[in-house]
């Protein structure tokens, strides 16, 4: 064993549906507007757009039934997404080989300081301000392609206090997932442990303390989250 100088952090794990086994968590690359009406709200022409990714660290995320509303901030918004788990990886991965690398998928949540993002945005600076803090991806058990296959249509939805506020469908996609896959292929070395955050539909919108976010993907599952 290593002779640590202080102690090394824990693994980032999620937990796997009707299991007591866990999934390490490795990276998480998470695609920005990859849904067309979804870009249109934010300012965007999706037409014109080749993908483009940042990133979250593995422990922000979370697997609990509550998010902790962030400091420095006054407008959080919830973002429902598919998200993607990989088994393993590699580079310039094909797109037709890309789907056997994925180990299952979830339901999951990019919440995002907006004021934070729109400031960076506007001064040309990076995003993890607004989105790689403590907290910012819950996350919903994984389900394992066994079980669900890979789902490429079906209809995404976020309710806040019972009251739809984003809804799409996955087949509405800009980037599907074997492209995501490929793409980040080419530019990084995927592994085992990988995960992907897939895009949100148009709707995203504030959230405060009490508020009740509940997710659904359709053949995937579903994810309650409350604001506290």
């Amino acid at each position: 064993m290593p002779d640590y100088v202080i102690s090394p952090p824990p693994v980032v794990t999620l937990p796997i549906d009707g299991s007591d086994a866990v999934f390490p968590v490795r990276r998480v690359y998470c695609i920005g507007r990859n849904y067309a009406a979804h870009a249109i709200e934010m300012g965007h022409d999706p037409n014109r757009e080749p993908p483009f990714f940042f990133q979250k660290n593995p422990n922000n995320l979370t697997t609990g039934e509550s998010f902790r509303y962030p400091d420095q901030t006054s407008d959080v918004h919830h973002e429902v997404e598919l998200i993607v788990a990989l088994k393993s990886g590699g580079t310039n991965i094909p797109v037709d080989q890309a789907l056997d690398h994925v180990w299952g998928y979830a339901v999951g949540l990019d919440m995002t300081r907006r004021d934070l993002q729109s400031t960076a945005k506007e001064m040309g600076r990076p995003w993890e301000i607004g989105k790689a803090f403590e907290e910012s991806a819950p996350m919903g058990p994984l389900r394992a392609v066994a079980d669900v296959g890979h789902p490429a249509a079906g209809l995404v939805q976020l309710t806040v206090n019972g009251v739809v506020k984003q809804t799409g469908d996955l087949n509405q996609m800009i980037w599907k997932v074997p492209e995501m896959i490929a793409y980040l292929s080419d530019y990084f070395e995927l592994a085992a442990g990988d995960v992907i955050m897939t895009g949100t539909p148009a709707g995203v919108g504030p959230v405060v303390r009490g508020d009740v976010m509940v997710c659904h993907v359709a053949g995937v599952g579903d994810l309650t989250v409350t604001v506290v």
